[in-house]
């Protein structure tokens, strides 16, 4: 039994005219409300069928209820309002081309709904041109470069390696190949496969209606049944911080690698501030590192981030201030350097004035939603991000759901990470398509790509014994070193940790962190059971690859001592 959607889709005609879709899903009801359910193979989280009591078993044996058909109807009854037309120009228009917008266009074509996707910049967005994709290519030649520099980690592999140099317009060139590289690769993917793209700035003029085009004409109107919203995020910069773009930058400006100043202020010890100072370091910076908290890296694990510090900035040309505010940066000028007024963050008191060469503020992102038009649906921003509830609809003042509106990504603020952006448009194509999805944002991975990584999913050990106590169960603690995997010590990289935080009575997994080699990719084994609801005691019967650096995550799970041996149920084993 599977769900009724029927397809109705114009075929492409010429660009002059937008062809019209009838796009209908038609649900029923395929059960009533009695006992529960296993929906563990379905994908779904619990918290998917919050206003229904339970699902039931009552149906006759020959009546098997697929996750599909109870998906569709529980979709239908959460989303359908009863009044939308029946002719639109797009089922779906996305307003925002970046990963999240870019993940949600082919899982929508693949749904077979006729898309479109706005765009009032390039192709790619943030991540793409001044994110994640050029920031990896420049962290691939300070990797390279600390590794060839390091003479006792060559002597110690056998290698003689002569001074190590490089050339700051060969590197910026590298990292600007690669954006460019990957910007026509997510174009070209798009086009292929019948997304149109339509080039302007969106912004939405009421139920299913989207005007695109220049800021400053009166533009195109487009109709859709849905709209996601996609827009994403700029640098956030505060107030009293003057940025001209050349000694007073941002990520985006950073990326062009214009220069490699002798001594840089970061202003932001995350993600971001992290990664450059690796970069900076690599190629010969100093960097001095001003935190706002009274320690540096303070959205990691405690834990981790001791020993990243131990590892990633003190042996390294670092010094840093934490507890204090810069209130005021001034960009370079007449021959004077950038200067840096610092205040203590508790008293407000003046505590020092830097002087440096350039400074980069590293302190986070804002969300890129003005002149989206949300007025014309009822909707007002909360500190510029668009509220949205747990399946990404959009809020409305009153806190309900705006019908056919949906917003993903940086731009809603629940997860500020692009493959979380890319994830919860996935979800929202499979909601609209008739199977309800809740995306478990706790499952999904974060990494800081220095050297070594750094890599986390799920809670840290103090939001856990904090979610333990309010819940009363009990949180245990597993741990494996580095020192002890022969991949990593083929590598002459010992150096790291990876640490399991979990429920012993269980085996329920509630948070993993890496730091060392690989760490960014270590971590999906992790992550990937958190989604699934693997448990621990499931999980460590699972074989890894002698010798690789996945035994640190096998050697991991197999040190947990879980209390409750009972699991799930498991497939049949086939001989082979």
């Amino acid at each position: 039994m599977q769900s009724s959607v029927t397809l109705s889709l114009s075929q492409p005609v010429a660009a002059s005219t937008i062809p019209k879709s009838n796009y209908t899903v038609n649900h029923s009801l395929p059960f009533s409300p009695s006992k529960p359910i296993n929906l563990r193979f379905c994908g779904l989280r619990r918290e998917a069928f919050s206003g229904f009591s339970s699902l039931s078993r009552s149906q006759p044996p020959q009546s098997k209820i697929h996750c599909n058909k109870i998906n569709s109807a529980i979709s239908a009854s959460l989303s359908d309002n009863g009044s939308a037309p029946k002719s639109f120009d797009y089922d779906l228009v996305i307003i925002g081309a970046g990963v999240g917008g870019h993940g949600a266009a082919l899982h929508a074509v693949e749904k077979g709904l006729k898309t479109a996707i706005i765009e009032g910049d390039v192709i790619g967005g943030t991540c793409v041109n001044r994110g994640c994709v050029p920031s990896k290519a420049l962290l691939a030649v300070s990797g390279r470069m600390r590794e060839l520099q390091n003479e006792h980690h060559m002597k110690a592999l056998g290698l003689q390696v002569a001074a190590a140099g490089y050339d700051r317009q060969g590197v910026a060139d590298h990292a600007n190949n690669l954006a460019t590289k990957i910007r026509n690769n997510l174009t070209n993917s798009m086009k292929a496969l019948g997304v149109d793209i339509l080039t302007g700035v969106g912004s939405i003029m009421g139920p299913h209606k989207v005007r695109y085009g220049k800021l400053d004409s009166p533009g195109d109107i487009v109709t859709a049944k849905d709209i996601i919203i996609a827009t994403g995020s700029v640098p956030f910069v505060p107030k009293g911080i003057e940025v001209d773009g050349k000694t007073v930058i941002t990520s985006d400006h950073a990326l062009k690698l214009e220069s490699v100043p002798d001594w840089i202020a970061i202003v932001g010890s995350g993600y971001i501030g992290l990664e450059f100072s690796d970069v900076y370091t690599a190629l010969g910076s100093e960097v001095t590192f001003i935190e706002a908290l009274d320690q540096l890296m303070p959205g990691f694990d405690p834990e981790i981030g001791k020993l990243a510090q131990r590892v990633l900035i003190n042996p390294r040309k670092i010094d840093y201030h934490t507890g204090v505010f810069a209130t005021k940066i001034t960009p370079a000028k007449n021959g004077k350097p950038v200067t840096i007024e610092l205040i203590d963050a508790k008293t407000k008191e003046p505590k020092d004035t830097l002087e440096v060469d350039a400074a980069l503020i590293a302190t986070g992102r804002a969300p890129f939603t003005d002149g989206l038009g949300l007025d014309s649906v009822h909707v007002e921003r909360k500190r510029g991000f668009v509220p949205v509830d747990e399946r990404m609809r959009v809020l409305d003042f009153k806190g309900d759901p705006v019908p056919h509106l949906y917003c993903i990504g940086d731009a809603n603020g629940k997860m500020m990470l692009a493959h979380a952006a890319s994830a919860q448009g996935i979800s929202v194509i499979e909601q609209i398509t008739g199977r309800d999805h809740v995306l478990n944002h706790l499952s999904i991975p974060a990494a800081c790509f220095t050297h070594p990584e750094i890599s986390m999913v799920g809670l840290t050990e103090p939001q856990a014994r904090e979610k333990a106590e309010k819940e009363g169960f009990e949180v245990s603690v597993a741990k494996t070193s580095f020192k002890a995997n022969t991949k990593a010590l083929a590598e002459n990289e010992g150096e790291g940790l990876a640490k399991l935080i979990y429920r012993p009575d269980n085996g329920e997994i509630l948070g993993v962190h890496i730091f060392g080699l690989h760490a960014a990719d270590l971590i999906h084994e992790a992550s990937n059971a958190i989604a699934l609801g693997t448990r621990i005691q499931d999980i460590k019967f699972a074989v890894h690859a002698h010798p690789t650096l996945s035994e640190v995550i096998d050697e991991l799970f197999k040190s947990a001592k879980v209390k409750a041996h009972a699991s799930g149920p498991v497939s049949e084993p086939v001989a082979v």
